[in-house]
């Protein structure tokens, strides 16, 4: 029998219940729907050191993520993500880009990179791309406005690359500071099912 899709979703919100997360729990309860097994890590629950850019974790060749030094939980994401055929990275804006906790999650992903010392510039480890990434944001701003404006969504296509994933679409709802209990925009929700969906089916 054909083992079952395993989707794991990283939630960079420091707001449990808010709209990314929300938005989330679309994507995945689609998923599950459509036969996935699915995860969900909230970042500002796990240990995450930040990275000191000593870059140990790059001097050794191989395609699999290099060791790091410091002693976190990042190795436990990390095998997490490699198990996984699908991946949703999700952030609100936060002062233009990701939240901190997304962005020390970023940096640390140093380590799909082999840079040893005397090369110019690094490799990717590996360059296969064989995961489905779905990215969810959100911010006070109109969508459209916030993603021409800020790099955000490129940064974390940046991410989805070093995962060994390819982006197949983005959830991106704008005007969601309006209330301090944003309900989600129905559109929104719809997308974010329909990519739900297409993180477990071949399309």
């Amino acid at each position: 029998m054909e083992s079952a899709s395993r989707v794991t979703a990283l939630v960079g919100s420091y707001r449990k219940g808010g709209v990314v997360d929300r938005l989330v729990d679309e994507v995945l309860a689609s998923a599950r729907d459509a036969g996935a097994m699915t995860t969900k890590i909230y970042l500002i629950d796990r240990h995450i050191e930040f990275c000191t850019n000593c870059r140990t974790c790059t001097q050794e060749e191989g395609t699999a993520p290099g060791a790091c030094v410091l002693e976190d939980d990042l190795r436990a994401i990390l095998d997490e993500i490699r198990s996984s055929d699908g991946i949703v990275l999700a952030s609100p804006m936060n002062f233009g880009t990701v939240t901190a906790v997304t962005k020390r999650f970023i940096e640390r992903l140093l380590c799909t990179a082999y840079w040893p010392w005397g090369r110019p510039a690094p490799r990717a480890r590996d360059s296969r791309r064989d995961k489905k990434v779905v990215l969810v944001a959100s911010s006070a701003a109109p969508a459209i406005l916030s993603r021409l404006t800020t790099g955000m969504i490129g940064l974390m296509k940046t991410a989805a690359r070093l995962m060994g994933g390819r982006v197949i679409g983005v959830v991106f709802a704008g005007l969601s500071a309006q209330r301090r209990h944003q309900p989600l925009c129905p559109r929104a929700v719809r997308k974010a099912r329909r990519l739900g969906r297409r993180l477990v089916k071949n399309q």
